[in-house]
């Protein structure tokens, strides 16, 4: 065989492989954006639920101004955050923040009672489960494009290219991290 023919043989299938890994590294960025969005899409849906909560709340509990401007100013920073660590920062703050809400709504039975109220929180619940399917699903594209991004040899196409690692979305919930007391 022509040596000529060799390294041609031998730049097709490079350049076939070199292809193929940079459309890979491009399917997967596009599934995290897409991840992404449907946080997104969930935590605004969160966002328009909490005014009328706080409303609701207002209207029985109007001396708990506090933990309402708590709430009121975590919903803020959550809508003004530009980063995935912004995200998750500003996301544990407005949950701590509805956790006081909640446990001040278990002072005012009336409130308790309020169709609304409870209209309010079902849909809360909702939302809040809707956005850890929507973080588990985000968090395996970013595991994957990050997995991608540094392994061998792909790590090379990632880098020649600017493909970069991707953050994943945490959110810290107090109590899955502490150990339950059980006495009798």
């Amino acid at each position: 065989m022509n040596l000529g023919l060799i390294i041609l043989i031998i730049a097709v299938v490079f350049g076939l492989w070199l292809v193929g890994a940079y459309n890979m590294l491009v399917r997967v960025r596009n599934r995290v954006k897409e991840a992404w969005s449907d946080i997104d899409i969930q935590l605004k849906r969160r966002y328009d639920l909490i005014p009328n909560l706080v409303e609701t709340v207002k209207g029985y509990a109007a001396h708990e101004k506090d933990v309402l401007e708590s709430v009121i100013k975590a919903r803020s920073a959550a809508m003004n955050a530009s980063s995935v660590k912004e995200h998750s920062e500003a996301e544990n703050m407005l949950s701590g923040a509805l956790k006081s809400l909640f446990a001040i709504s278990e002072a005012y039975p009336q409130l308790r009672a309020s169709e609304n109220f409870a209209k309010l929180q079902d849909e809360l619940t909702d939302t809040e489960n809707k956005i850890q399917a929507a973080r588990r699903f985000y968090n395996t594209n970013v595991l994957d494009l990050n997995t991608k991004v540094e392994q061998f040899p792909t790590n090379i196409i990632a880098g020649w290219f600017k493909f970069a690692k991707e953050a994943f979305f945490e959110l810290e919930n107090e109590g899955e991290r502490e150990n339950v007391k059980v006495e009798f």
